[in-house]
């Protein structure tokens, strides 16, 4: 089915950044199609995080636009990320880890809440209303995430699969359109891996959410992607399918480390 935004949820197109001399990003163009998991890979320094953080608005470039739903901007402001349904998680997690997995959560709906400061301090009408609603749609996503037995434990007490786990939930809490996965599954054994892989499918497939990730495990990327784009200095090396990519040898010659000859 077409997407109503057109051939894509988001493009990039020719979208350069620079930190002073420093060239992180360079004439990069790429398109997420609505409902795609979309996997950004390359080396460490290949400019993968620069790319989601232009998307979300933290950085601005200083070439090139961005397209998203079908509006054409120079750069994307944070705010209006989030407010338009764009969530992040982060390579390191970003948690506040003396509150409970429900109230980190929590502060993902915040975007959701109407009432002015008058109703939440005194916890009347409109606001009890629209607080139990929230709290309501958490549980949905605490139950998703099979993180039941940890809703009232504070997150600098999890181990870190588990905090990741909580982040991603955080992360839906904002009901986006647009999931950006900055590493979901480092520093995971494979368990926890699996277990990770199983929730971005199921939110791909379940909430209908599109996905842009980095991951460095190339089983991982292959298994569960879409689409793949592979950055190296900030440059567009190659983009395509797993299969193209994995059969492309200027890939295999500067990413991948093996070579195709028998």
């Amino acid at each position: 089915m077409e997407s109503k935004f057109g051939d894509y949820l988001l493009s990039v197109d020719h979208i350069s950044l620079s930190f002073g001399g420093v060239k992180a990003l360079k004439d990069i163009s790429f398109g997420i199609r609505e409902k795609e998991v979309f996997a950004i890979i390359g080396p460490n320094g290949a400019g993968k995080t620069s790319m989601l953080n232009v998307i979300n608005g933290f950085y601005h470039p200083q070439e090139g636009e961005i397209t998203y739903k079908g509006v054409h901007r120079k750069q994307m402001k944070s705010h209006d990320a989030a407010v338009h349904g764009i969530a992040r998680t982060f390579q390191n997690v970003a948690l506040f880890k003396g509150m409970s997995t429900i109230d980190n959560i929590m502060t993902g709906r915040i975007i959701h809440m109407k009432r002015n400061l008058f109703w939440q301090a005194f916890y009347l009408g409109p606001a009890r209303k629209e607080e139990m609603a929230n709290r309501e749609y958490v549980e949905d996503i605490i139950d998703f995430l099979e993180i039941q037995a940890i809703r009232r434990t504070p997150v600098g007490r999890l181990p870190y699969g588990l905090q990741k786990r909580v982040e991603l939930g955080r992360a839906l809490a904002m009901e986006p359109d647009l999931l950006l996965l900055d590493e979901p599954m480092a520093g995971m054994n494979i368990e926890e891996k699996q277990d990770m892989c199983r929730f971005v499918l199921d939110v791909n497939d379940q909430y209908g959410t599109t996905i842009a990730l980095i991951e460095h495990d190339m089983g991982v990327v292959m298994d569960i992607s879409d689409k793949v784009v592979v950055l190296d200095y900030g440059e567009k090396l190659a983009e395509g399918t797993p299969d193209e990519i994995r059969g492309n040898q200027t890939v295999i010659d500067a990413y991948l480390g093996v070579t195709t000859a028998n």
